[in-house]
């Protein structure tokens, strides 16, 4: 049975200059930078097109760092690829994303939605993480949504940050 969470990042900027940010090859560059302070991550593609914008990243995590469930599962470090979907802009904009690990014991999916509050907008993403290991797939699941609350907070933070220095 698969596992659902949803995170929210709250900017104190307009959707448009979040989307503006999303398709700029140095705010990636940015993010895979402070990422990196933790894990090797690349960013493999950026393209912006009429269909929207596109991005693929690889994050590896050694499997010395995985919880030691983990570990039982996966004899290798974890190379993760994310592939990340923002449709064209409109004041409320959709996406998806999805991540996965060749030979993995499981997938993760997700819906984004970038929408206006009234103190700026919220980057809304709501995930799917489903496990196929009898047992310890639930755990799993439990950890790999709870780690993603730390990545998509630390994102929106470097979000914020990015922004504001661009000013």
């Amino acid at each position: 049975m698969a596992r659902r969470m949803s995170y929210s990042a709250r900017l104190r900027f307009e959707t448009g200059q979040v989307y503006e940010a999303l398709q700029d090859t140095g705010y990636w560059e940015h993010r895979i930078e402070e990422l990196r302070k933790y894990s090797p991550n690349e960013m493999v593609s950026l393209e912006v097109s009429d269909s929207g914008i596109d991005v693929e990243l690889h994050h590896i995590l050694p499997r010395t760092e995985l919880p030691e469930i983990a570990q039982t599962v996966i004899k290798k470090d974890m190379v993760i690829t994310r592939h990340v979907h923002f449709d064209p802009y409109t004041e409320t904009t959709a996406g998806t994303y999805s991540a996965s690990i060749p030979g993995g014991p499981g997938s993760l999916t997700g819906e984004t939605s970038l929408f206006p509050t009234e103190t700026g907008c919220t980057l809304r993403t709501t995930s799917t993480a489903k496990v196929f290991v009898p047992f310890v797939g639930p755990r799993l699941e439990q950890l790999m949504l709870v780690n993603l609350v730390d990545l998509f907070r630390a994102e929106g933070d470097l979000t914020a940050e990015w922004l504001t220095k661009k000013g």
